[in-house]
């Protein structure tokens, strides 16, 4: 570990000695002890975000802008050390699409915040009158991180509520506090006092959140079950909400691919950060007359990816983040199994050996309504459907209860955007899976939760508009 690195941990544990043990999921090491934090730190964080609010607003866009570039900045210049703390204590590999690229797109969020336009809207100018609409903070903003990309996903939740003027409160996920505490701790050094601050603490921290009277907006991401929650403890206090829930995208592959051209962007989309991401591929449909040659060709690019120890360069897949879910992908692979499915590749984990690595596994000729399909697994485990009817398959991906992304897989883009339009998702991607851009923006529907971020959206769903008539 670098003397940065080192450095940046002890900062984060300055009064957390006798705090919450935090192990490295690969290895089972202890890395270090986060502070355990309570309703009554909630609340006084909450009180002091309330009165530090109106000066940051006061400040105007481009300042707000400017500490923005200036957080982004400073993650830069310790890029290197977060992306360790996050690698050992999230468990994902530092090369790949993994902990250096996280710290990179935290960056890249916070800069596309920064910049992206918001201009007053002239709705109604004519002899009659005139009418504009412009947006404000809303006050205070709480965040709810989830555990699988805890730095970025919580740059997403608080980039564009500063932008907009808005302080914010965030609790990190108790599996992963030490990636956000380092990730504030660093933005903290650039940004007024109070603007950001993180709360640390158990699941009953989280709910007091929900149920707090001080928030004017809570932001979460995590299951659906947990959002119900939310919004059920939050009626009485009627703050804005942006739930962004659970996933089980579907890719529908459509017969005019050629397999192996396709195979190392679909393994990407369904095993990106070892398939813990809420829009991950879950479950692939593929044409009987291509099947074999796209199980095939899937496998054999699974099969060169290596997985293991984060800090060690070669590996691009690590282990799964917690017990809890390395469970959950077991019970769903065994269920496959008993269903009468065949694995293709993977589905043998090494239950003695240290870490919670899942093997990757590619699960074929599985009934559509098996356990592994229609539940989120979360981790390295993906069926592939055969089908031998496209309307069938449409309806497939469309009768579960999720909504968050999707996917069509074909070599002509018409064709694929009219098979797209009939998918029930927020996000259909055409020829890739799960990939995101600050400019665009992205939410779920259905039980994937509501509201969007990103974009000139995304700064909305955090502010009021106010229209001026007259």
């Amino acid at each position: 570990m670098t003397s940065a690195t080192s450095e940046l941990l002890a900062a984060i544990q300055a009064d957390a000695e006798s705090g919450q043990e935090v192990r490295d999921p690969a290895t089972g090491e202890v890395i270090g002890y986060a502070p355990i934090r309570t309703v009554d730190d909630l609340n006084a964080a909450v009180e002091a975000a309330r009165a530090a609010q109106p000066a940051f607003e006061a400040l105007g866009h481009k300042e707000r802008s400017k500490l923005l570039h200036a957080a982004a900045d400073a993650l830069e210049e310790n890029a290197e050390a977060l992306a360790t703390i996050l690698s050992r204590e999230q468990g994902k590999p530092l090369e790949g699409p993994n902990a250096r690229f996280e710290v990179g797109g935290s960056i890249a969020w916070l800069r596309g915040a920064a910049d992206t336009p918001l201009e007053t809207e002239t709705i109604l100018n004519d002899e009659t009158g005139r009418a504009t609409l412009t947006y404000r903070a809303l006050g205070v903003v709480g965040a709810i991180g989830p555990w699988n990309w805890p730095m970025m996903i919580t740059v997403w939740q608080i980039a564009g509520s500063l932008r907009m003027g808005n302080t914010v409160v965030v609790k990190p996920s108790e599996y992963t506090p030490l990636s956000v505490l380092a990730l504030i701790h660093v933005m903290n050094t650039v940004l007024p006092k109070d603007v950001l601050i993180v709360v640390a603490g158990g699941r009953e921290v989280g709910a007091a959140m929900s149920a707090h009277d001080g928030f004017d907006k809570i932001m979460f991401t995590g299951s659906t079950a947990t959002g119900k929650k939310i919004v059920e403890s939050s009626a009485s206090n009627l703050p804005r909400l942006t739930m962004e829930l659970g996933g089980n995208d579907a890719g529908i592959v459509l017969d005019d691919v050629n397999p192996s051209e396709i195979a190392m962007d679909l393994f990407w989309g369904a095993f990106i950060n070892t398939g813990q991401t809420c829009a991950a591929m879950k479950r692939l449909y593929v044409p009987d007359s291509i099947y074999d040659e796209v199980v095939a060709a899937l496998v054999e690019v699974a099969k060169s990816m290596p997985m293991g120890v984060g800090l060690d360069e070669a590996n691009v897949l690590g282990p799964l983040q917690n017990k809890a879910q390395f469970d959950i992908v077991d019970r769903l692979v065994k269920a496959a199994i008993e269903g009468g499915a065949t694995v293709a590749l993977g589905g043998n984990p090494d239950y003695d050996a240290e870490g919670y690595f899942y093997p990757t596994t590619i699960v074929t000729d599985i009934d559509p309504d098996n356990p592994l399909v229609v539940e989120e697994q979360f981790g390295p485990a993906l069926p592939v459907i055969r089908y031998t009817d496209l309307d069938e398959a449409i309806a497939e991906a469309n009768k579960l209860e999720f909504g968050l992304g999707s996917s069509v897989w074909s070599s002509n883009r018409e064709r694929a955007i009219e098979v797209a339009s009939r998918i029930v998702a927020g996000t259909t991607w055409i020829n890739s899976h799960g990939g995101v851009d600050p400019r665009i923006p992205f939410g779920g529907v259905k039980g994937s939760g509501y509201g969007l971020e990103f974009g000139v959206e995304g700064l909305k769903a955090v502010a009021r508009p106010h229209v001026i008539n007259g």
